[in-house]
């Protein structure tokens, strides 16, 4: 959500600054701006919509100088218009600004009262305002931004530019990433080390409440109280090529094509050929009670097909929760349980906020992330990354299978540390995960009749999803990735909860997908589907070859899926649901990587 970047550089900054927007597109946007300090002057350019708008821009209206601060904006407070879009200012500062400023009513009303209006409908011009009443009052940029920063409550990741001064730059973070690029007599902040790659590899993280007076010679660093303080410098290396589509057509393709390869990455990393786990040796099940775990969105329906293995493998009980409201129902937390936080980003504001509401509470903090670097990988006490590389779509693809790979280790862990499964037991079930790579490059072979398919749901108003066990929370994941790029509304259930309402949605012009490999419940979800089409429904069967035969007749059109262990079904079947809200987006001509109204990183509540 949002990206921040900025700056202090040897060469013309507009250039560098949209390029590095570019980077972050993926987080979501709706406008998009620069302003740089050129000859002491401060100046700004901002357009609404998609990145070439402001590159239009600022081919006629051209903005020069070597210091700029930029900005991609999603829209909280007021709407996508030139006005609202950042960078803000007010006299000579210039802000752009991740996140929300909860107080800023109040505080607009105080400035109000001494003739400092605003012209926007945003809480972020409310910075700039304040800043400019501090300088007004004589105080210098530095002390400005300082007193500015401890008015402020809320979120905010924060990056101000000032006229007169080209060397200068304040950076603040609370709640929102934000990260400091060391470059030779050159100096970068960005919202994500992937916009600051061109630029350098050497990053600096904020921590929660830090700011820093940034200039080319250097950062120099406060902690909340105001004290120098020493931030760790670390390398990071980015490979540019993970950030570019490679011959597809769009960032999710290239994604959900990618999964037989980070998933086997994964394998590798936290297994070995022999049959043995190499998780690390704090991740310790004997004394543990029992497992929550917590998470937004697509990750919270990793979470979900995650309890039925730590239940059924290891006996362990297990809770899931989704972020937002984990602390708010204020949960009792046994100090003998493990709390496992999931999330792509690792920024994810509700699930940072659920892991500082649960710490000291529990015996053990664990992240499930995809950047080690991250806040909450940083504020755990064990972080385990995922290893499925750069993700750009916003419906996320190879994360999750990643994400439920590694849970399902976590798992096997859990079974082998409390005596519920042998040696023997733990090497055929991690010889059946090391299988999925190889079943998973098989199943990427039906996008052709997926598209076809999806020609045809590409016509429907309402499709709902069945599935039982743990494919109920693969019928969820579907039918958020369909509703999430292609706006078709989808709904997903467990299939014995049919009877108990949705089936009062069912006639000839509403399709519904069931996800149903030959295992235990497959009987079960069968009679669910007769049901279906009992009352004309439209079903699409996704099953595998033996399944197809006992149960396809009858249906509108089936999928035929490679056998796999029942255990590891979901896993499996994540692909075709990808493939299906895919294709069906392309159908619909929407956009497929960057759907309106959502962002890749949700940094806010």
């Amino acid at each position: 959500m949002c990206g921040i970047v900025g700056v202090l550089g040897n060469h013309e900054a507009a250039p560098l600054l949209v390029e590095a927007l570019k980077r972050l597109e993926y987080r979501g946007y709706d406008s998009a701006g620069i302003a740089t300090v050129n000859g002491g002057k401060l100046d700004r350019r901002r357009a609404v919509g998609k990145l070439v708008n402001l590159s239009d821009l600022l081919v006629h209206e051209p903005l020069a100088g070597k210091s700029g601060i930029g900005h991609t904006r999603w829209a909280t407070h007021g709407a996508a218009t030139v006005t609202n879009a950042h960078p803000h200012r007010s006299g000579g500062v210039a802000v752009v600004h991740n996140g929300i400023i909860e107080n800023f009513r109040e505080l607009r009303d105080e400035l109000a009262a001494e003739g400092y209006t605003p012209e926007s409908q945003t809480d972020t011009e409310t910075v700039a305002l304040l800043t400019r009443r501090a300088m007004d009052h004589g105080a210098s940029p530095v002390e400005a931004a300082r007193d500015t920063l401890s008015r402020l409550q809320g979120a905010f990741a924060l990056l101000f530019l000032f006229d007169g001064q080209d060397d200068l730059m304040i950076a603040a973070r609370k709640g929102s990433p934000l990260a400091i690029g060391w470059g030779k007599g050159e100096m970068f902040v960005g919202s994500d080390a992937i916009a600051l790659a061109p630029m350098t590899d050497r990053i600096t993280y904020l921590e929660e409440g830090d700011w820093a007076v940034v200039t080319r010679a250097g950062a120099e660093i406060f902690d909340a109280e105001n004290r120098r303080a020493n931030r760790a410098e670390a390398l990071i290396q980015i490979d540019a090529a993970r950030v570019e589509k490679a011959g597809y057509k769009h960032f999710m393709a290239k994604e959900i094509a990618e999964q037989p390869v980070v998933i086997a990455g994964a394998l590798k990393h936290y297994t070995s050929p022999e049959g043995t786990l190499h998780l690390p040796e704090e991740l310790d099940f004997k004394a543990i009670d029992r497992i929550t775990l917590v998470a937004c969105g697509t990750a919270s329906y990793a979470c979900h097909v995650a309890k039925y293995w730590f239940e059924q493998l290891a006996q362990l009980p297990a809770d899931i929760d989704i972020a937002s409201e984990f602390r708010y129902r204020d949960p009792v937390l046994s100090p003998a349980s493990m709390a496992v936080f999931v999330s792509q980003s690792g920024e994810t504001a509700d699930t940072l906020a659920a892991l500082r509401h649960t710490r000291e509470k529990v015996a053990k903090v664990v992240a499930v992330v995809n950047v080690p670097t991250s806040s909450i990988a940083r504020e755990s006490d064990l972080a385990l990354p995922i290893m499925a590389g750069v993700e750009v779509g916003v419906a996320s693809t190879k994360a999750f299978t990643c994400q439920l790979v590694t849970l399902a280790l976590m798992a096997l862990k859990a079974a082998a540390d409390r005596g519920r499964i042998d040696a023997g037991d733990l090497r055929q079930r991690l010889q059946s995960l090391r299988a999925l790579p190889g079943i998973l490059n098989a199943a990427l072979g039906l996008s052709d009749p997926i598209a076809t398919i999806a020609a045809e749901l590409a016509k429907a108003q309402d499709i709902l999803f069945l599935g039982r066990g743990a494919m109920f929370p693969l019928a969820l994941e579907g039918a958020l990735k369909l509703k999430e790029i292609s706006y078709i509304h989808a709904e997903g259930y467990a299939s014995g909860e049919l009877k108990h309402g949705p089936i009062a949605l069912i006639d000839a012009q509403v399709p519904v997908i069931v996800l149903a490999p030959k295992d235990a419940l497959f009987d079960k979800t069968v009679s669910n589907m007769q049901e279906v089409m009992a009352r004309n429904g439209k079903v699409l069967l996704l099953s595998d070859a033996a399944g197809i035969q006992a149960a396809g007749q009858g249906s509108w059109k089936t999928l035929t899926l490679p056998a796999v262990d029942p255990l590891w079904a979901p896993i499996l079947y994540a692909v075709p649901a990808q493939l299906l809200a895919y294709h069906t987006a392309i159908a619909k001509g929407t956009d497929v990587d960057q759907p309106r109204n959502l962002a890749k990183s949700v940094t806010v509540e």
